[in-house]
């Protein structure tokens, strides 16, 4: 179940069952750097999570928060259904900061006026402190920085009781606190790259105004979680992880084998979708190496036959979701008294894949998120679920987790499946292995793959004219993809050097015959995603 669904229905506010000292709630109002408010909050060692804006006071108050984060979002607070928060936060004696239309709520539901700005701000701007006190504490007034603005509107008036703290030519109230209470608003992004000094602010809100101590580690995490899975597993229960050979699902085995030992099996499904030498990988590091209890299971026949004729994307990931479901039922089965079921669903898989109010609406059904639970009838232990992707690698180093296999890139869910457009067949799939395989190698070898959040080959159904020798060839086109990303939220296309990019074209169209032309893919997320299904 997703973490916003359960606590809108009030199961708790903290659906994973991790108890943290020091917790940060960030309420979403939708805006694309929502997550990376998140991002910067933990790389300062404080724990906090995203939820939807319309938690019930009570929910608030389960929660427990050291502090509150009220984030942007896309739509007006004077516009009709726009997202709203219990003003009753506000006299938690919490410390708020809001940020853009955190700030513009705040101002309208104390008592301030909010309006269309005369002139609307995107993009860079300079601020003037007025007040060194709360976020802006470690400047100076007078001081100018530099920020970056996304607005329509701005407030006209303040609430009671607050007072300007900074401000821009075209909104005197760019940065809003209250004289008496911990209540604070910024018109601008101190998430965003754009606003150089926007980790000293939210450092001053954090450390300063909140008075956290910033302990939030991965070996903490480790040692809690540990501790966490003992007592929900018990001293018998038998627990079921299905291993796909990425970082997740690895680092949530190690993780859960630490605590339970034996009482693990580790069922990994071949499914003919993989990737070059994956199974072997797997089988050699978890066997050999960490002496996991490991069940491998041949079914690619299985997947090839089911997929056959298939060409539309979500089809494709439905139909790979349901025998996926169907043959690890069939090998979970001989597991004798199984009672849990271990996912390596991550942070961003929870928020991508549920539609609310605040977070973005669905992009996509993941393979994570539903579906195995409810099939076989055991309770789920997800222990990466509060984790963003590079926390999870920082996580599988402190399990012992190979460097190679901690920095490995993402691999989708369904395979190479959704990077083989059009029909699937054993021929398609070797081809986009091979190129892939190619990419793979030209990248480590140019030292960029550890700079890259992910590099690999796309097999489109197009075939073009291409000449090699004296002859005349019709055969397919292959995309290069690489892209840069922190945590897969957003993604921008990398700069390969055009020597690489030249190497990897000409491995691929002399050495995977079928493939005569090579392009790159320069699309970012948004518009486009990662992959291309």
């Amino acid at each position: 179940m997703a973490r916003q669904e359960a606590t809108a229905r009030g199961e708790g506010g903290h659906t994973s069952g991790h108890i943290h000292d020091e917790k940060v709630l960030i309420l979403d109002f939708g805006s694309q750097y929502t997550q990376l408010i998140a991002r910067r909050i933990r790389e300062l060692g404080v724990y906090c999570e995203i939820h939807r804006p319309d938690l019930t006071l009570a929910q608030v108050r389960a929660f427990a928060p050291r502090g509150i984060v009220l984030s942007g979002g896309p739509m007006s607070v004077e516009a009709t259904g726009s997202p709203v928060c219990d003003s009753g936060v506000f006299d938690l004696g919490v410390p708020v900061l809001g940020i853009c239309y955190g700030l513009q709520l705040m101002a309208k539901l104390l008592g301030g006026r909010v309006d269309a700005a005369a002139h609307r701000e995107f993009g860079p701007a300079q601020v003037e402190v007025l007040a060194s006190r709360g976020p802006l504490a470690p400047f100076t007034a007078g001081e100018k920085l530099d920020v970056w603005m996304s607005h329509g509107d701005r407030v006209e008036a303040l609430p009671p009781g607050f007072v300007p703290i900074a401000r821009t030519a075209n909104a005197p109230f760019a940065a809003a606190a209250h004289s008496e209470r911990a209540l604070y608003g910024l018109q601008f992004h101190p998430e965003v790259v754009h606003t150089p000094r926007g980790k000293d602010i939210l450092r001053a809100f954090l450390f300063g105004v909140c008075k956290l101590s910033g302990t939030w580690t991965m070996k903490g995490f480790a040692e809690e979680a540990v501790s966490l899975i003992r007592d929900k597993v018990g001293p018998a229960g038998k627990v079921i992880c299905g291993l796909s050979g990425g970082v997740d699902s690895s680092v949530a085995a190690l993780l859960i084998h630490r605590a339970v030992g034996e009482r693990l099996t580790c069922i990994f499904v071949d499914n003919g979708l993989l990737r070059e030498g994956e199974r072997e990988q797997v089988e050699a590091l978890f066997q050999g190496s960490f002496h996991v209890p490991l069940r491998t299971v041949d079914a690619r026949k299985r997947f090839l036959e089911a997929l056959a004729g298939v060409t539309d994307p979500e089809k494709k990931r439905k139909i790979i979701g349901r025998e996926f479901i169907s043959v690890f039922e069939e090998a979970a089965h001989e597991v004798k008294d199984a009672d849990f079921l271990a996912q390596g669903t991550l942070y961003p898989d929870v928020i991508e894949s549920v539609s609310t109010k605040g977070p973005s609406a669905t992009i996509k059904s993941h393979h994570n998120v539903g579906g195995l639970p409810e099939v076989m009838k055991l309770k789920l232990v997800e222990p990466l679920r509060e984790l963003f992707k590079d926390e999870v690698r920082e996580l599988g180093r402190e399990l012992g987790l190979p460097e190679p296999m901690v920095r490995r890139h993402p691999f989708p869910g369904p395979g190479l499946a959704v990077r083989v457009l059009g029909p699937i067949t054993e021929q398609r799939l070797e081809l986009v292995r091979r190129a892939d395989l190619i990419v793979q190698e030209e990248v480590r070898a140019a030292g960029v793959y550890d700079r890259v959040w992910q590099a690999f080959a796309v097999l489109l159904p197009i075939q073009s004219v291409g000449v090699m020798g004296d002859e005349r060839t019709y055969e397919s086109t292959c995309v290069i993809r690489a892209v840069n990303s922190l945590d897969g939220m957003t993604a921008d296309w990398a700069r390969l050097p055009h020597e690489l990019l030249g190497r990897m074209s000409s491995r691929i169209t002399n050495e995977v015959r079928g493939i005569n032309r090579v392009v790159y893919d320069i699309s970012s997320k948004p518009p486009a995603t990662i992959e291309w299904e």
